[in-house]
Protein backbone atom coordinates (compact mmCIF):
# COMPACT_ATOMS: atom_id res chain seq x y z
CA UNK A 1 0.00 0.00 0.00
CA UNK A 2 2.68 2.41 0.87
CA UNK A 3 4.75 1.64 -2.54
CA UNK A 4 1.49 2.27 -4.59
CA UNK A 5 1.00 5.88 -2.51
CA UNK A 6 4.57 6.58 -2.95
CA UNK A 7 4.41 6.01 -6.85
CA UNK A 8 1.20 7.87 -7.09
CA UNK A 9 2.58 11.07 -5.81
CA UNK A 10 5.54 10.59 -7.42
CA UNK A 11 3.69 10.45 -10.70
CA UNK A 12 1.82 13.24 -9.41
CA UNK A 13 4.54 15.22 -8.94
CA UNK A 14 6.05 14.70 -11.99
CA UNK A 15 2.69 15.76 -13.76
CA UNK A 16 3.47 19.32 -12.01
CA UNK A 17 6.57 19.43 -13.02
CA UNK A 18 5.81 18.85 -16.77
CA UNK A 19 2.96 21.44 -16.65
CA UNK A 20 5.27 23.96 -15.14
CA UNK A 21 7.78 23.60 -17.86
CA UNK A 22 7.31 24.99 -20.98
CA UNK A 23 6.74 22.60 -23.94
CA UNK A 24 9.25 21.51 -26.36
CA UNK A 25 8.82 22.77 -29.43
CA UNK A 26 9.48 19.41 -31.37
CA UNK A 27 11.63 19.47 -34.55
CA UNK A 28 9.30 20.30 -37.88
CA UNK A 29 8.54 17.12 -39.93
CA UNK A 30 10.54 16.27 -41.67
CA UNK A 31 7.86 15.74 -44.87
CA UNK A 32 6.87 19.35 -44.25
CA UNK A 33 10.50 20.66 -44.51
CA UNK A 34 11.05 18.69 -47.26
CA UNK A 35 7.72 20.60 -49.24
CA UNK A 36 8.57 23.15 -47.97
CA UNK A 37 12.23 22.81 -49.79
CA UNK A 38 10.25 21.94 -52.28
CA UNK A 39 8.64 24.71 -53.00
CA UNK A 40 11.42 27.13 -51.91
CA UNK A 41 13.67 25.48 -54.84
CA UNK A 42 10.78 26.00 -57.82
CA UNK A 43 10.82 29.78 -56.54
CA UNK A 44 14.72 29.76 -56.75
CA UNK A 45 14.64 28.31 -60.40
CA UNK A 46 11.94 31.39 -61.61
CA UNK A 47 14.21 34.21 -59.77
CA UNK A 48 17.86 32.61 -60.95
CA UNK A 49 18.59 32.33 -57.23
CA UNK A 50 21.86 30.58 -58.12
CA UNK A 51 23.07 30.51 -54.13
CA UNK A 52 19.88 28.56 -52.84
CA UNK A 53 20.69 26.35 -55.80
CA UNK A 54 23.82 25.76 -55.08
CA UNK A 55 22.88 25.13 -51.29
CA UNK A 56 20.17 22.39 -52.45
CA UNK A 57 21.36 20.77 -55.06
CA UNK A 58 24.01 17.42 -54.29
CA UNK A 59 27.05 17.62 -56.16
CA UNK A 60 26.08 14.47 -57.33
CA UNK A 61 22.98 15.00 -58.80
CA UNK A 62 21.96 13.61 -61.63
CA UNK A 63 18.59 16.30 -63.18
CA UNK A 64 16.55 14.27 -65.80
CA UNK A 65 14.30 16.37 -68.12
CA UNK A 66 11.38 15.99 -69.49
CA UNK A 67 13.13 15.63 -72.94
CA UNK A 68 15.29 12.68 -71.45
CA UNK A 69 18.69 15.02 -71.21
CA UNK A 70 20.26 14.77 -67.90
CA UNK A 71 22.13 17.17 -66.44
CA UNK A 72 24.68 17.04 -63.47
CA UNK A 73 24.78 20.13 -60.43
CA UNK A 74 27.21 22.70 -63.00
CA UNK A 75 25.55 21.94 -66.09
CA UNK A 76 21.96 22.27 -64.81
CA UNK A 77 22.37 25.31 -62.63
CA UNK A 78 24.89 26.89 -66.27
CA UNK A 79 22.05 26.05 -68.16
CA UNK A 80 19.64 28.65 -66.21
CA UNK A 81 22.25 30.73 -66.33
CA UNK A 82 23.11 30.88 -69.91
CA UNK A 83 19.16 30.81 -70.62
CA UNK A 84 18.92 27.32 -71.42
CA UNK A 85 16.39 26.36 -69.48
CA UNK A 86 14.14 29.08 -68.48
CA UNK A 87 11.44 29.51 -65.87
CA UNK A 88 8.34 32.45 -65.75
CA UNK A 89 6.15 30.95 -63.50
CA UNK A 90 5.87 27.34 -61.31
CA UNK A 91 2.89 26.28 -60.26
CA UNK A 92 2.43 23.10 -57.91
CA UNK A 93 -0.73 21.21 -58.91
CA UNK A 94 0.41 18.40 -56.12
CA UNK A 95 3.02 17.44 -53.99
CA UNK A 96 3.56 13.90 -51.81
CA UNK A 97 6.46 13.62 -49.23
CA UNK A 98 7.63 10.22 -48.52
CA UNK A 99 10.27 9.88 -46.02
CA UNK A 100 12.39 7.13 -45.17
CA UNK A 101 15.68 5.93 -43.19
CA UNK A 102 14.22 7.50 -39.91
CA UNK A 103 13.70 11.17 -41.61
CA UNK A 104 17.22 11.26 -43.71
CA UNK A 105 15.79 10.23 -47.05
CA UNK A 106 12.29 11.73 -48.86
CA UNK A 107 10.90 10.86 -52.43
CA UNK A 108 8.78 13.23 -53.67
CA UNK A 109 6.25 13.14 -56.42
CA UNK A 110 3.90 15.49 -57.75
CA UNK A 111 2.68 17.65 -60.95
CA UNK A 112 3.78 21.11 -61.64
CA UNK A 113 2.60 23.05 -64.40
CA UNK A 114 5.49 25.48 -66.10
CA UNK A 115 5.05 28.33 -67.72
CA UNK A 116 7.77 28.87 -70.03
CA UNK A 117 8.70 32.17 -72.29
CA UNK A 118 6.33 32.39 -74.92
CA UNK A 119 6.63 30.78 -78.21
CA UNK A 120 8.50 32.43 -81.53
CA UNK A 121 4.94 32.89 -82.38
CA UNK A 122 3.86 34.67 -79.32
CA UNK A 123 1.69 31.73 -78.13
CA UNK A 124 1.55 30.66 -74.37
CA UNK A 125 4.47 27.72 -73.71
CA UNK A 126 3.39 25.53 -70.75
CA UNK A 127 4.93 22.31 -69.86
CA UNK A 128 2.33 20.17 -67.13
CA UNK A 129 4.77 17.74 -65.80
CA UNK A 130 4.68 14.96 -63.53
CA UNK A 131 8.13 14.25 -61.33
CA UNK A 132 9.70 12.27 -58.85
CA UNK A 133 12.43 13.88 -56.38
CA UNK A 134 14.53 12.05 -54.06
CA UNK A 135 16.51 14.23 -51.43
CA UNK A 136 18.86 12.97 -48.91
CA UNK A 137 19.75 14.82 -45.24
CA UNK A 138 23.02 15.80 -44.92
CA UNK A 139 24.63 16.26 -41.15
CA UNK A 140 26.25 19.63 -42.64
CA UNK A 141 24.61 20.87 -45.53
CA UNK A 142 21.03 19.61 -44.51
CA UNK A 143 18.38 18.21 -47.09
CA UNK A 144 19.76 17.73 -50.86
CA UNK A 145 18.47 17.12 -54.15
CA UNK A 146 20.14 14.10 -55.30
CA UNK A 147 17.98 12.96 -58.33
CA UNK A 148 14.62 14.70 -60.61
CA UNK A 149 13.20 13.28 -63.10
CA UNK A 150 10.19 14.51 -64.65
CA UNK A 151 7.83 13.38 -67.32
CA UNK A 152 5.35 15.74 -69.20
CA UNK A 153 1.58 15.24 -69.16
CA UNK A 154 -0.54 14.24 -72.34
CA UNK A 155 -2.51 17.57 -73.52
Amino acid sequence: MKKTLLFALVLAWLGAVAVARPARKSPPDARQEVEALERQRFAAQVAKDYAFLEKVFADDLIYTHASGKQNGKADYIQSIRDGKSQYDKIDVEAINVRTYNSGKTAVVNGTILITLPPKADGQPNLAHLKYVVVQVKDKKKGWQVVLWQSQKLAS
